[in-house]
């Protein structure tokens, strides 16, 4: 059975969840399009939020799986 790919948009925001909780820089975005730009940036602040509250590592897996 074949998988579908994600939408795009749900790939950026996962990203940049993902390199917000690593603790990368904003300035990071690998995107151009700006509708893509601006949900790896919610994305990104969300993980930033995450990581602050200390949701990283073993704690973190869950909220991980949500994005």
């Amino acid at each position: 059975m074949r998988r579908q790919k994600r939408d795009m948009n749900d790939r950026a925001q996962h990203r940049g969840y993902l390199a917000g909780v690593a603790g990368k820089p904003k300035d990071g975005c690998p995107h151009e399009d700006i509708n893509l730009r601006q949900n790896w940036l919610n994305g990104w602040r969300e993980g930033r939020c995450d990581n602050w509250d200390g949701m990283t590592g073993v704690s973190g897996i869950q909220s991980a799986t949500r994005h």
